[in-house]
């Protein structure tokens, strides 16, 4: 056609018109559209604009149908010409389309709805309200995403069963099935003026050879019962289209929470890599057999492998993180980047490759307005196109298409690569192919040093009943895994503790499929593995007990030392916000984060990045922020059925003592806490709702769920201990303490620090504490109660073999360094008060020799020493190996801790 007549009347269009043969006929068609679409075209298209479209309300299907059509051809003018001559970008195209689609659909259902209705009435639920059909936009349709020339997948899922209202009373699935068939006619039937879109319903349950419409329920039950993995996949852009006046939130949210399960797993679901990886190979094999390497979007590099290295992390971990259940795919992939899921520079070439290939994909369907996603083989339409993409000509246009895809393929390939495709040399090793002479003889070639006891336990797991029983699909990755396992355990310093640790690792989560797809995925993740267990039994048992922080090694930030707390803090906010009211999902979330966080410190840890004292303060702060935040859901909990606003935050304070309140605090160290409330609070329930939150505070941290636990508490220091209340007011222990406490609990008060809850009211507790802290003391008797205190100590811990040393208990130790320090506090605080400052052990050794109340020299030697110790019993504690030590080897650190006590308990 010659489109010499419209680009002279409307040059501003040529690009438009030359590029379009579907506006050049609908131009001619339809004359009177280019004078309307001139005054319009320069903004973007409005909803407002469509539903004047629809006016006057059609009262006939006849009628309908024709201003359907007539409203999509001025839609699809309106928006070729902003496309195409430069105003619309790829993101407004997508959505005017979505909102084309939204619009129609709505129009038609309300139509034909309110048309039945007049025939058979208002289809009922079991109260006898009015029940709409939810029309379920699937694919690109439900992620606003819509290309120009797209089918539109629906599903139609309706409330519930029941009948009609009358006069003609019919089943509700009947209502509903009639409903959804002219539904799909209004939009889908070929007229003179066309249609408005090709409709595909084959995503419904059991496809063409179910019913058209389901009920909520069963659309729960197939689901549950049939539901498979590519509909996983297909149901992330489930979006339903007509929220509002046609669908009552409620049943809105019974659907959204019938189909959430489905989709996103509460645990993280890496099968989901081998199920798409299935799915994918599929769809290759059909472009492979219809030939269709050209497909822009089923092909290599295409726009699908781009969706799917998307929606693959959602299946994952969608569940545990809401942010990634969202539908837009450049919206997920910037969700990936910024939990370090993806790297920056891949996202921004996925980016870039699905705005080129959607953008080319939009060009090719708009020259005769067909759903297609081939090259065009005539060299003029080759020329047109490649003009609309701003290319000179079609060689560039192909270059440029062909690095877009081949970077889509590399990324596909780096998240879709199956690592066991090619099998492993070492499978002969693991399979149990070799005999024992030469199966041990193998891995003492690896640099195994035990070979043949590692050998024996590789053939334990072989033979165990476990192994033999898994299902097929869990022996499958884990043979996958094992041989891996083996040759990475060989590069660690100890190649058999690292095999033996990580062996009994696999055999923990052997039936839990999604932990060994992680570990068959990610064979990064297995060499950091087999360095942790390898190099700390603790942290090998830490992980066997939560294999979901298995998840933690694929963070690029692992090693990171730089904790954000207020992030964490705030990440622990939002998680716990989206759970309200589930106790037992709260206290699982609590854990989760809190493992997840000791686990890193732990690998930052043995990878020598943190001294102790940096992982103590680090372990301290995680500590507080957890008692902050379980006091603050506590009472929540138990205000809940209270109107009382007054008393929206609890006058409760939360005292840390021991190596909480030093900030000392190890991996596995219980808190030691006292309770106190403000006597202020007059309310008659007080003291019932402040015991109620002691208690309940305590039951969160120290029960035990399914993600296990958090800390074993101890409130024994509480005035009167275990007779005593288990929260008292401040003044009470202000009473306590001057009257009635032992010169021990003063020695222990040295190490308390107000930890989470009431400000105001720790400041009140630090001044009552530091107002006994100074009081004055008779030296003789301080120094009398203290020896008398350590040496029960020393009795109730009594060894006699001296050829062996306990850094903690024994005599030249380290409770004796506490011991001195507490002394140095109480007995000059009266006239030094700077003492009182919780500082720790070896700041407040240092203040003391600067104060003239011990030597320099002696005061920094302990110090030296002290550290010394808290590193050797942190190493020991990694490897559960035994707390004593030859007495020999640190003789000059005993000798050093006893010079200092003599000089202050001796002299």
């Amino acid at each position: 056609m010659d489109i010499s007549p419209l680009a002279e009347q409307y040059p501003e269009w040529t690009a438009a018109l030359t590029h379009s043969q579907y506006l050049r006929q609908l131009f001619t068609a339809r004359p009177e559209l280019p004078q309307i679409l001139r005054g319009l075209w320069r903004q973007p298209l409005a909803e407002d604009l469509l539903h004047a479209l629809l006016t006057p309300v059609a009262t006939d299907e006849a009628t309908l149908q024709r201003q359907l059509r007539r409203m999509r051809q001025q839609a699809m003018a309106y928006l070729e010409l902003r496309d195409l001559c430069g105003l619309a970008d790829l993101s407004e195209v997508m959505e005017s389309m979505t909102l084309l689609a939204d619009v129609a659909t709505n129009a038609a259902l309300a139509f034909h709805h309110a048309a039945l209705t007049r025939e058979y009435g208002e289809p009922l639920d079991h109260e006898g309200k009015p029940q709409r059909l939810m029309v379920i936009g699937m694919g690109k349709l439900g992620g606003r995403e819509l290309n120009v020339s797209s089918d539109v997948d629906y599903i139609f899922v309706y409330p519930e069963d029941g009948e009609t209202a009358g006069p003609r009373r019919i089943e509700n699935f009947d209502f509903f099935n009639r409903l959804g068939k002219r539904l799909i006619a209004a939009l889908g039937e070929i007229t003179a003026d066309g249609q408005v879109f090709r409709v595909d319903m084959r995503l419904r349950p059991n496809g063409d050879s179910g019913p058209l419409v389901s009920s909520i329920a069963a659309l729960e039950n197939y689901l549950i019962g049939q539901g498979r993995e590519w509909e996983r996949y297909a149901w992330i852009k489930a979006r339903i289209m007509n929220v509002g006046e046609n669908a009552q939130p409620a049943w809105l949210e019974t659907l959204q929470n019938t189909v959430r399960p489905f989709v996103f797993r509460r645990y993280l679901d890496f099968g989901a890599i081998n199920a798409m990886r299935d799915l994918h190979a599929q769809i290759r094999r059909e472009v492979a057999r219809k030939d269709m390497a050209e497909h822009i979007k089923l092909g290599p590099g295409g726009i699908r492998e781009i969706e799917f290295i998307a929606q693959v992390f959602q299946l994952i971990r969608g569940g545990r993180d809401s942010r990634l259940q969202i539908r837009p795919t450049l919206g997920v992939l910037e969700q990936l980047v910024e939990r370090s899921i993806l790297p920056a520079d891949t996202e921004t070439e996925l980016r870039l490759a699905y705005k080129f290939l959607r953008t080319l994909e939009h060009r090719l369907q708009y020259v005769e307005d067909q759903q297609t996603h081939m090259l065009p083989e005539a060299a003029e339409t080759r020329k047109t196109i490649a003009a609309s993409m701003a290319c000179h000509d079609w060689d560039e246009l192909l270059t440029l298409l062909n690095v877009h895809r081949a970077k889509v393929s590399a990324h596909f390939e780096a998240v879709f690569s199956d690592p066991g495709e090619n099998g492993h040399p070492l499978d002969d090793l693991w399979l149990g192919e070799l005999n024992a002479t030469a199966g041990a003889a193998k891995l003492s070639e690896l640099g195994f040093r035990q070979p043949a006891e590692s050998w024996e336990r590789l053939a334990a797991l072989r033979e165990s009943g476990r192994y033999r029983q898994l299902p097929a699909v869990n022996r499958e990755r884990l043979d996958v895994v094992g041989p891996r396992l083996i040759s990475v355990a060989s590069r660690q310093p100890e190649p058999d503790l690292a095999l033996g640790r990580g062996l009994d690792l696999l055999e923990q989560i052997a039936r839990r499929g999604a932990y060994l797809a992680l570990l068959q995925q990610y064979p990064q993740a297995l060499e950091k593995v087999a360095r942790i267990v390898g190099a700390s039994s603790w942290a090998a048992a830490y992980l066997n007990q939560h294999p979901l922080l298995l998840d933690e090694l694929l963070d690029t930030r692992l090693l990171d030392t730089a904790t954000d707390w207020p992030m964490f803090r705030a990440e622990l906010d939002r998680v716990l916000t989206e759970a309200a009211g589930d106790t037992e999902r709260e206290m699982d979330l609590l854990r989760e984060m809190h493992h997840a966080q000791v686990f890193r410190l732990l690998a930052q840890d043995l990878a020598g990045l943190h001294s102790i004292e940096r992982i103590s303060d680090h372990l301290t702060q995680l500590a507080d922020i957890v008692l902050e935040t379980t006091l603050s859901l506590c009472w929540q909990k138990i205000m809940a059925r209270r109107d009382a606003p007054e008393r929206r935050n609890p006058a409760f304070a939360i005292i840390g003592y021991g190596k909480l309140g030093g900030k000392e605090l190890g991996y596995a160290s219980d808190l030691d806490l006292v309770y106190l409330r403000d006597e202020a609070d007059t309310d008659p329930d007080a003291e019932r709702d402040y015991t109620r939150l002691g208690q309940r505070i305590n039951t969160w941290l120290s029960n035990r769920t399914p993600a296990g636990q958090l800390f074993e508490t101890d409130l024994r220091l509480r005035p009167n201990g275990d007779s005593g209340l288990l929260v008292c007011t401040l003044d009470a222990f202000r009473d306590y303490q001057l009257g009635h406490a032992w010169v021990w609990e003063h020695q222990a008060l040295t190490r308390a620090r107000f930890v989470a809850g009431d400000a105001a009211l720790g400041r009140r507790f630090e001044a009552v504490r530091k107002e006994i802290l100074c009081q004055k003391r008779d030296l003789a008797t301080l120094k009398t109660e203290v020896l008398a205190m350590r040496q029960k100590m020393l009795e109730a811990h009594a060894d006699h073999d001296d050829t062996w040393f306990d850094p903690k208990q024994d005599r030249g130790g380290i409770i004796d360094v506490e011991f001195m320090v507490q002394y140095l506090v109480l007995g000059y605080a009266a006239t030094h008060p700077q003492l009182t400052a919780n500082l720790g052990n070896i700041a407040l050794l240092k203040m003391a020799s600067s104060l003239g109340l011990i030597p320099v020299e002696q005061a920094e030697a302990v110090r030296n020493v002290y550290r010394k110790y808290r590193r050797l019993q942190h190493r020991q504690r990694l490897n559960e190996t035994q707390t004593r030590l030859s007495r020999a080897e640190v003789e000059p650190y005993i000798a050093t801790v006893r010079e200092l006590w003599r000089f202050l308990f001796e002299e």
